[in-house]
């Protein structure tokens, strides 16, 4: 259907991101977005079935782009001979945190909605999303590890998703924070080097 005013559907989504990010989803009002552009909420409502509408069409498409992305990563490596992944297994980090790091600063707003404003709406837990795709690419190769015969120690779901948890919480520090670009790299590189020696000393992968 075509937007039936594209001026004023892009004045609802900077209003309702600016009303969003100042007071978070749960306070934010569709009455009070509308009188700062000097509309009823009826003319938002035909736009918008509701402020979670709203909310979505701001962040919706990044959210599943770097969820979809992180996916395919995980299948791709997956895909693997287990010697493969033990032998490039060090170099994971490096190119995941790149490419990662650099989508959420590409769409900052939408993923500092998400990190900080989005308690009340089905984003709340977005991270977990994410968390649970490490989890489960984490849980994948210790298996094929263990069936290939290395010696492993027991590492059981609940840590899986403790190591997992942080890693995503820590990347999301940097938004939280409204870091530069630059420091936020820096950040993640450190952030990368402290995950990854855990995961090789528990694996009893050498990262050099």
């Amino acid at each position: 259907m075509r937007v039936l005013n594209e001026k004023l559907c892009a004045d609802i989504l900077e209003t309702g991101r600016k009303e969003f990010l100042a007071l978070g989803y749960r306070d934010a009002s569709l009455r009070h977005i509308a009188a700062s552009l000097g509309v009823t909420t009826g003319a938002i409502y035909r736009y918008y079935a509701d402020k979670e509408a709203l909310f979505d069409a701001l962040v919706a498409q990044p959210a599943q782009e770097l969820a979809d992305r992180y996916r395919a990563v995980q299948q791709t490596f997956a895909q693997q001979s287990v010697e493969e992944q033990v032998r490039n297994l060090p170099e994971v980090p490096d190119e995941e945190a790149g490419w990662m790091l650099d989508f959420i600063y590409d769409h900052f707003d939408a993923f500092k909605l998400i990190a900080c404003c989005a308690g009340g709406t089905k984003y709340e837990h977005y991270l977990d999303t994410l968390a649970e795709i490490e989890d489960n690419a984490g849980r994948a190769l210790i298996e094929k590890m263990a069936e290939a015969g290395y010696s492993l120690p027991q590492i059981d779901d609940e840590l899986i998703h403790i190591m997992s948890s942080a890693l995503f919480n820590g990347i999301f520090e940097t938004v939280r924070h409204d870091m530069p670009r630059e420091k936020a790299l820096r950040y993640m590189a450190s952030l990368r080097d402290f995950y990854s020696a855990g995961w090789f000393k528990l694996l009893g992968i050498s990262d050099t």
